[in-house]
């Protein structure tokens, strides 16, 4: 006879259950093995012995007494944009301590036409306002069609490799490179052929890593968990190769950002605090493809969309990371469309003013 048993009531997730009796509040009691793949219903009712109950106990506890010896969870907390002196001290002066800076051809980082001078100039710059740079930014196709245009995308990108190095910057945020021409399976063993033969060596002599963000338009592979995946298998675990993730891609995409980073937590090696809203009349008017044109999801300042940050963080502490978080302000609320730069704009400042107010309960 079973002891005398409380039942518990809880949210149902999709997981395994043996030898469970699962009793739902209006349908039939299930009884046996359950998988991941069990039609399950939304919530349950479990059916424990006083000594499972116990035991759980004992277990919770000295979880929580394993969480509670965990140091503070401290990353650093960053902007993204253009480097210019006004925009460091503007960072330091919001109570950021890291930036990802722009590096594209024709940005004040360009690779390929900075001096050593120059280089020295941003490092001392950065280095009186306590400002680390976790990342350089650069859209490149590494495979483009072109034959022309990527010997210039490839060439560019070793530069860039090199300017990491000579700025102490650990990753580069990338693309992984596309070519619409090919099968996805080809596309993916050239980008490994490509990253193998012109990148990695550099990459290994100046102590950079490429991270891949997760933007759909852009010449990119690396957008969701099929890329991803064919991707790390083509590298076979190399070290210089991850993401840099921005939950915001997977929201318009339909793709849940808290279960691709749970998936995916050690390939993370920076991340972009950009929020997704969706706006659920023109969705449900127009369509993700609507007639007229209208828009149906916008980018915003996080907090104001659609991402659970407190799970997205909560998932990044449990994986002990302790890289850096950087806001990617395009928030039109926020002045996104009337920063010019390569200073930042007043009004678009306002963006980053917000977006720490709303980071500090999470890291203070």
């Amino acid at each position: 006879m079973i002891d005398p048993t409380l039942l518990v009531y809880r949210p149902m997730r999709p997981r395994s259950y043996d030898g469970v009796r699962l009793f739902t509040g209006n349908g039939p009691t299930f009884e046996g093995h359950f998988t991941n793949d069990t039609a399950a219903p939304s919530y349950m009712l479990l059916l424990m012995t006083r000594r499972s109950l116990v035991s759980s106990l004992v277990v919770t506890g000295a979880a929580m007494k394993m969480t509670a010896a965990r140091a503070e969870w401290k990353p650093r907390i960053g902007i993204l944009g253009p480097y210019t002196p006004s925009n460091v001290e503007f960072a330091k002066a919001q109570g950021y301590n890291n930036m990802i800076l722009g590096s594209g051809p024709g940005s004040t980082l360009d690779a390929q036409k900075i001096t050593d001078a120059q280089v020295e100039s941003v490092k001392d710059t950065l280095k009186a306002n306590g400002i680390h740079v976790s990342a350089l930014q650069i859209t490149q196709n590494h495979i483009s069609a072109d034959a022309g245009a990527r010997i210039r995308e490839n060439a560019y990108f070793q530069k860039a490799i090199e300017l990491a190095g000579r700025l102490n910057v650990p990753y580069i945020g990338a693309m992984s490179g596309k070519d619409k021409a090919l099968p996805f399976p080809k596309q993916i063993d050239e980008i490994a052929r490509v990253y193998n033969e012109k990148y990695f060596p550099l990459c290994e002599k100046n102590k950079v890593r490429i991270c891949w963000e997760p933007w759909p338009e852009g010449p990119n592979l690396a957008t969701s968990p099929v890329g991803y995946d064919a991707l790390f298998r083509a590298f076979s675990g190399s070290p210089y190769v991850g993401l840099q993730f921005d939950p915001s891609h997977f929201v318009r995409q339909f793709m849940d950002p808290i279960e691709v980073a749970h998936a995916y937590a050690d390939k993370i090696y920076d991340v972009h605090l950009k929020d997704t809203e969706i706006s659920p009349s023109a969705l449900h008017s127009g369509g993700i493809s609507p007639v007229n044109g209208q828009d149906w999801w916008r980018y915003r300042i996080p907090g104001l969309g659609s991402i659970p940050w407190n799970r997205f963080f909560s998932i990044l502490q449990e994986r002990a990371y302790q890289g850096a978080m950087s806001v990617e302000h395009e928030d039109d609320l926020y002045g996104a469309g009337d920063n010019p730069g390569p200073d930042f704009s007043e009004p678009y400042k306002v963006g980053f003013v917000m977006a720490r107010r709303y980071l500090n309960q999470y890291v203070p």
